[in-house]
């Protein structure tokens, strides 16, 4: 069944919990069937309804479970006797609540300890699931990301794992305390009268498939109910995104409209389910009524029977024990109802999970560790879609220390060509080679770790400038040329020009910089991210449009920065402002997909072809 399965995948690792709760959920049910059974020498006390004389007997040689139970059920008996005689009914009636007492302490401890060994299981799960969902997530390539919103996978990454945390309690329950209640529950009804418990057996199903009836559509509509929810938390992300479009074009009314007519639309869905999940209770408990009312008349039609097996204290007895398997007969229901909404969350979390990914790790990988002479990019073609080609036959050469240049159009598939050479995404068709090597055959942390991205939006954490900088090096390692990690980061911020508006902070390098870098300008923030590049210190780097957001006073101190940066270094750089490149080695001009023309400044000028016509449309 689909909870064995469920089971299966996320239990494993808690088996020694899950004994102990077992053990513990065994143990509080015989130690409730003994503390029920306290009742029926006190009923007896109270009407005496046992008056015959009683003799203490000897347990049989090779004596059956049934003996055993006949013996000690006599022989507690004839000593309740003597205690009448000697002390009287005050003292064996204090005697017996003080047993009931006791016996139930101990089934509450033992339920107790149940609960408790499950505590590790559910958090862990829940602590599990949300690991393994965040480094798929992570590992995703950035493909996956421009089909998906961001709001439905916070969605499935909260909400879903929440329903399917529940749904794995609810399993644990509905296999391991409840099925073990109702079982011995059931046998000891048995034993006690099993013309009366045949009786019960043959209400049960028509219990069973009235409240199935209920809950068939609950999957259904959970599987609505979290898709609307994550259509609202992307709703949230977008307006927190542009909350500045928002308000420059007095829009506030009509995102209200809209967030409005989706969380009305959510709360009817989530209504449904809850009234759905809601029903099972009151109708469990009216049919078990049902069923009582109908033991209450056979069962009374028994003992008045002139040659009933069951007494009137018995009888209490039994149905004592028979309301007792009511409690966990609604909760395998509710169960059934939690398993319902946690399947159609874990398949909404297995899509993620089970994603592909078109970047495939080589299963022999080269190894790549430095760049010595040349990356080269032969015949490479590129589409997001089959029918929607990017790159078609794209062909240059970066040599070691060259500053190359990618110009034109936007939409002409610059930012393609940078994103193909650390792999973010894969060549539809052609090659791309490090020192001969092609990039599929190395693994994308060797290839990535050769690489310093700087791009036009820089992307900073809510954290300090301090850890920020550090991102992309371990500081668990030493620093590099005998320095501090302290010392090596404020070299790498003077030399981003950035030290002296970190310092002047209230906390320095320890500030937080806010959501995004939301404390900072643009200009910081883009000399943040050089930083960042400078301290990682690698060979090879790609700047995509770095000063096209900036004012002319901030870009100057970033252009500065980049000058230092790429000293030394093997430059990819993705140019918007042409007056920042002049001096790349190689420039090449892409226009719909291809690259027109190739060439460095001088020469592409002399040409007067695109290249000189995009130079003087900016110098106007």
């Amino acid at each position: 069944m689909k909870f064995f399965t469920l089971l299966h995948r996320f239990i494993p690792p808690y088996r020694f919990y899950v004994a102990l709760n077992i053990g513990f959920n065994l143990l509080a049910t015989v130690l409730s069937l003994f503390s029920f059974a306290a009742i029926i020498p006190v009923l007896q006390v109270l009407f005496g309804i046992n008056d015959a004389e009683l003799t203490y007997m000897a347990l049989p040689a090779g004596a059956t479970i049934s003996q055993i139970v006949e013996v000690g059920k006599n022989n507690f008996y004839c000593w309740m006797q003597a205690q009448l005689v000697v002390h009287g009914a005050t003292w064996v009636l204090l005697i017996l609540g003080g047993l009931l007492v006791g016996l139930t302490g101990l089934k509450c401890a033992a339920a107790y300890f149940a609960t408790y060994f499950m505590s590790p299981i559910s958090t862990g799960v829940l602590r599990d699931l949300r690991v393994q969902l965040f480094n798929k997530v992570v590992s995703l390539p950035i493909g996956f990301f421009t089909e998906e919103r961001k709001g439905d996978i916070m969605s499935r990454m909260t909400n879903d794992v929440q329903e399917v945390e529940n749904s794995i309690m609810c399993s644990l329950n509905m296999i391991f305390r409840d099925p073990i209640m109702i079982l011995i529950y059931l046998i000891t009804l048995f034993f006690i009268s099993w013309q009366l418990t045949i009786f019960v057996l043959i209400l049960l199903p028509s219990l069973g498939w009235l409240i199935g009836r209920i809950g068939r559509s609950l999957k259904r509509r959970s599987t609505k109910g979290q898709e609307q929810t994550g259509d609202l938390l992307s709703l949230i992300e977008e307006t927190l995104g542009g909350l500045r479009v928002v308000k420059a074009f007095n829009a506030e009314h009509k995102l209200q409209e809209r967030f409005a007519d989706q969380s009305q639309a959510t709360r009817l869905t989530f209504m449904r389910i809850d009234r759905r999940y809601n029903l099972a209770h009151p109708i469990s408990e009216f049919l078990g009524t049902a069923m009582i009312a109908a033991l209450l008349w056979y069962g009374g039609t028994l003992i008045l029977h002139a040659h009933s097996t069951i007494d009137a204290a018995t009888f209490i007895y039994y149905l004592v024990i028979f309301y007792s398997i009511i409690n966990p007969a609604k909760d395998l229901t509710k169960a059934s109802y939690s398993l319902r909404k946690g399947y159609a969350s874990l398949e909404r979390i297995d899509r993620i999970l089970n994603a592909p990914s078109n970047i495939v790790e080589p299963e022999h990988p080269v190894p790549l560790s430095d760049f010595t002479q040349a990356i080269r990019f032969r015949n490479v073609s590129f589409a997001y879609e089959p029918s929607r080609p990017v790159l078609s036959d794209i062909s240059f050469d970066i040599h070691k220390g060259q500053t190359i240049a990618l110009v034109g159009h936007s939409g002409g598939g610059k930012t393609t060509i940078a994103d193909l050479l650390p792999r973010f995404y894969d060549v539809t068709a052609g090659t791309i080679t490090i020192d001969g090597i092609d990039i599929r055959d190395v693994l994308s942390t060797d290839l990535r770790a050769l690489m310093g991205n700087v791009h036009q939006d820089p992307i900073l954490f809510n954290d300090t400038f301090f850890n920020n900088i550090t991102f992309g090096v371990d500081t668990t390692q030493p620093a590099p040329n005998g320095q501090t990690w302290q010392q090596a980061v404020e070299r790498a911020a003077r030399i981003a020009n950035a030290h002296d508006f970190i310092v002047a902070t209230p906390d320095g390098y320890d500030t937080i910089v806010g959501d995004r870098g939301s404390r900072l300008s643009g200009g910081q923030r883009q000399r943040i991210s050089i930083a960042r590049a400078i301290l990682k210190n690698p060979p090879i780097l790609i700047l995509d449009e770095a000063t096209s957001a900036l004012d002319t006073e901030s870009e100057q101190l970033v252009q500065e920065a980049l000058e230092h940066l790429i000293q030394d270094r093997t430059t990819l750089v993705v140019a918007h402002r042409l007056s920042t490149i002049r001096h790349a080695d190689v420039i090449c001009v892409l226009h719909e997909g291809r690259i027109v023309e190739m060439g460095n400044h001088d020469t592409l000028m002399a040409k007067q072809g695109m290249y000189s016509h995009l130079v003087s449309l900016q110098s106007k």
